[in-house]
């Protein structure tokens, strides 16, 4: 690709910026629906992004409003004409009523309570536990809270989350927490697109690599040649080839096809959240996109991270948090010293922003950093160190492609049966049968390592302290207490050019139920086998994190899966029914990488 490409695409990235710097963002307001294609206007009452509804029974009406991030007028689907949903303030013991009436006119809809404990036919995932909310019907939600925390909610229906129905999500505890703070604000992160989204999935499929911009160009190569050797740099492009992918390959959507969002606002709209002087603040962050990591940090201010997708942890002190689609991060800060600060949370390829301020007034804005450098993929992020690109034992050297379509076939070693890798100490990955030859999987790793204690790449020896899984430790012990009886793993399987994404290479439409016996306490080792970074969420029952020696460490609602990892964690198979398991990433769902999982008496 020529530099005067790259020069292009990047000129109209900034002007794309530029114009979004013009928009502040958000449902349009009433006065102007008029103006605007009946289609889009809501049936629900407008509502203010960031307003709270409290109470035990509660009413949502799903619907199409207007909203303008970039300049132009859009469809969104919303919850009460807001965008994001309204802030859900219920509390820990109470017995809920929620009804959800659908007033599209042409498409089912659904809720589901990401993250909270409820029935199986409350859980919202047309097809599995229900059968969907259709045009012009309602569905009555009722369940009993049985946690507290900072959680959220979102469409389980095609693409609906993409086009704005989210919203945050707050269970107060019934007694204090163990910490304190003077007041608190919601941080939703989330990402949108002027593009129809059924448009997008179908250039997902069609054209992959639409937002991978920043190729390397024949001067990078050049360099590489003059810095590394000419063989070791012909070597590593040709292993970059056979794998259908390059280093720039971070995010399949990005900035160029983003506008990133702070609670329903553009960066030129300056979401603001208010503090006095000395105050403790608690920062509810809840990353809502559908396809965007961030990494957040508020610079001049140290953040303490008291829990992780609504559980409190031991206290953690940082400067800089990387958050995927579904987690959530509670932390305190404690600004003083000056009047604003910027909350500036980067997309992980560096491509652009969202971001806020807090303030002692409205109308103040603290100086936004400049996006980070942008990184680059190694062959050790994706398990494959290469030991200065000669070929490595176990791994993917000359006999790259092999055994496989445009991946490490034979070369890796294949093992047709999941063992006991942590409980025996063999922790090397277990490939199926199904992924072998399988042209819907384009490479596999050698991955071994839990990796907790890494940053994740674009943040190593940023000279910041930045959160890792590591770090984290949840404030209570196990809540089980037994040995996971017996142990499922599964491998997240792809092929980059063909956007398709799976479990052992078969997609969810021809994959088998998992199935667990109520009660029983298993353990599910995920490796990843692709160069992307997934979120795995696991419906109706907690994930309980273990270290690298196989102890309980950190309960999650969501465990993130970088590229080159194996992690395990343990599940109490305490909720009876049909439960969904995927990735968080929307489109990696659609496309596949999800199965259904069955607790059965």
């Amino acid at each position: 690709m020529s530099s005067d490409f790259l020069s292009d695409s990047r000129s109209v990235l900034s002007r794309r910026r530029f114009v979004q710097g013009m928009a502040l963002g958000g449902v349009v307001a009433g006065a102007g629906l008029g103006r605007i294609p009946s289609a889009f206007a809501s049936t629900a009452a407008m509502a203010v992004p960031g307003a709270e509804l409290r109470g035990t029974d509660l009413s949502l009406a799903i619907g199409r409003s207007a909203v303008n991030f970039t300049g132009r007028t859009r469809g969104a689907i919303t919850v009460n004409g807001s965008l994001p949903a309204p802030i859900l303030r219920l509390r820990e013991g109470d017995l809920v009523n929620l009804r959800v009436a659908n007033t599209l006119t042409d498409e089912i809809t659904s809720i589901h309570w990401h993250g909270i404990l409820l029935p199986a036919n409350m859980d919202g995932v047309p097809g599995m536990s229900f059968n969907g909310i259709a045009p012009g019907e309602a569905y009555q939600y009722r369940f009993q809270l049985k946690q507290s925390g900072t959680y959220w909610y979102h469409s389980h229906s095609l693409f609906q989350e993409q086009a704005g129905l989210y919203g945050a999500l707050i269970v107060d505890p019934l007694t204090p927490p163990p910490y304190h703070f003077d007041r608190e604000h919601v941080v939703m992160l989330s990402d949108w697109t002027d593009m129809d989204v059924n448009a997008l999935h179908r250039r997902m499929k069609k054209m992959p690599m639409h937002d991978n911009t920043y190729l390397r160009t024949v001067g990078d190569f050049l360099r590489d040649a003059r810095k590394d050797g000419l063989r070791d740099t012909l070597s590593d492009r040709g292993m970059w080839g056979r794998m259908r992918m390059t280093p720039s390959d971070i995010s399949d959507i990005n900035a160029h096809t983003y506008t990133y969002l702070m609670n329903g606002t553009a960066p030129a709209g300056n979401w603001t959240g208010l503090f006095r002087s000395g105050e403790k603040v608690l920062l509810r962050f809840i990353n809502g996109a559908s396809m965007t990591y961030f990494d957040i940090r508020i610079p001049g201010l140290k953040m303490t991270v008291v829990a992780a997708d609504g559980q409190y942890i031991h206290p953690v002190s940082i400067d800089e948090f990387r958050i995927a689609p579904a987690e959530t991060f509670d932390v305190i800060v404690e600004p003083t010293g000056q009047d604003a600060f910027t909350l500036f949370a980067q997309d992980m390829g560096r491509t652009g922003y969202a971001c806020g301020t807090l303030a002692v007034q409205h109308g103040l804005q603290a100086p936004i950093p400049p996006l980070d450098p942008r990184p680059l993929l190694t062959m050790s992020d994706m398990g494959h160190d290469m030991g200065g690109h000669a070929g490595m034992e176990g791994g993917c050297g000359a006999n790259m492609g092999k055994g496989m379509e445009g991946g490490c076939g034979a070369a890796m070693g294949h093992d047709a049966h999941a063992g006991h890798g942590a409980a025996a100490g063999d922790k090397s990955p277990k490939h199926k049968p199904s992924e072998t030859g399988n042209p819907l999987v384009d490479m596999q790793s050698s991955a071994s390592e839990p990796k907790l204690d890494d940053p994740g790449i674009g943040l190593r020896g940023n000279g910041r302290n930045v959160l890792t899984y590591g770090a984290m430790r949840s404030l209570f012990d196990d809540p089980d207490g037994r040995e996971p009886g017996r142990e499922i793993e599964l491998h997240l399987t792809g092929h980059m050019e063909k956007f398709a994404w799976n479990f052992d290479g078969i997609p969810f439409g021809g994959a088998e139920p998992i199935r667990l016996n109520y009660g029983e306490r298993m353990r599910i080792v995920l490796v990843n086998d692709t160069m992307m970074q997934h979120p795995i969420h696991l419906h109706g029952v907690w994930s309980d994190l273990e270290d690298a020696n196989g102890d309980f460490q950190l309960r999650k609602h969501t465990i993130d899966m970088p590229p080159g990892t194996r992690r395990t964690y343990r599940v109490r198979a305490d909720a009876l029914g049909r439960w969904a398991f995927h990735c968080h990433l929307l489109y990696h769902m659609e496309a596949g990488m999800m199965r259904e999982v069955r607790i059965e008496a």
